[in-house]
């Protein structure tokens, strides 16, 4: 089984906010994970259907002062983070922060691709049998990520493909804004990568979070302080998608079967 997206992570300047927002856009619940409260703000598991699918990390002013963004980040899982984190390296990508462990979860890391976009690696701790996979578009799951790849999407299907094994299921011409590289692992679609626009400030990782009905969600973003940066619009394999930022400026997309 090659490596896939197994977590998703927002950091932001303001949990509680972004935890009411996203409740009412997306319809997660939240909660503390177990042991996080000691110490400052707790880490928070947002979950769908009773099912854990990513978390929030409250950012500090100190980090933003370094340079921290507010973002949405993924985890890829692994089963070695520090070999991993040697072949990141090695293939011209950078290491952020770790290996390092997070107690009764497993070991981690934050890397980056050789064009700068972010992304974690996790070899999780064994916790008994895992669950069924999730049907694909299951609302408040990740159905799509998106590579917005600042050395080219060629370049950077190399660096992945080479380090989680994944493949190209097929491409699409896109014009002058060159090819979308549908990207895939043991039979199954996983997101796109194409060329980062001028547009865009970074090279960076999207991800497009599921709901029934697009146009009620883009209504959800903004009745709750949100913008629609994008859509709705159709993509080629039939669904509904839009880009939107949270109150806080954060970027992040939907995606729906039905408009």
């Amino acid at each position: 089984m090659n490596p896939k997206f197994i977590w998703y992570e927002l950091m932001t300047t303001d949990r509680s906010a972004a935890i009411e927002f996203y409740s009412k856009v997306v319809g997660w619940t939240a909660a503390p994970h177990p042991g996080s409260e000691a110490g400052g703000a707790p880490y928070m598991i947002l979950s769908a259907d009773g099912r854990g699918v990513g978390g929030v990390f409250q950012l500090t002013d100190e980090m933003t002062s370094e340079g921290a963004s507010a973002m949405w980040l993924g985890y890829v899982g692994v089963e070695d983070a520090d070999e991993t984190a040697k072949r990141i390296q090695a293939a011209g990508g950078s290491l952020h922060m770790g290996p390092a462990d997070i107690p009764g979860v497993g070991r981690f890391a934050l890397a980056a691709d050789p064009g700068g976009a972010p992304f974690y690696i996790l070899a999780p701790k064994p916790q008994g049998d895992p669950p069924p996979p999730v049907p694909p578009m299951t609302p408040g799951h990740c159905g799509w990520h998106e590579l917005h790849a600042g050395q080219g999407e060629k370049a950077a299907f190399e660096f992945y493909s080479g380090l989680f094994g994944w493949e190209t299921v097929r491409e699409m011409d896109m014009g002058p804004m060159g090819v979308y590289r549908i990207f895939g692992a043991d039979g199954v679609d996983l997101g796109g990568m194409m060329d980062k626009t001028e547009q865009l400030p970074r090279s960076v990782w999207a991800y497009y979070f599921v709901v029934d009905g697009i146009d009620s969600a883009a209504d959800r973003v903004r009745e709750n302080g949100g913008t629609v940066r994008m859509g709705p619009m159709e993509v080629p394999d039939g669904n509904w998608i839009i880009q939107a930022s949270d109150p806080q400026g954060v970027v992040f997309s939907l995606v729906s079967p039905r408009r």
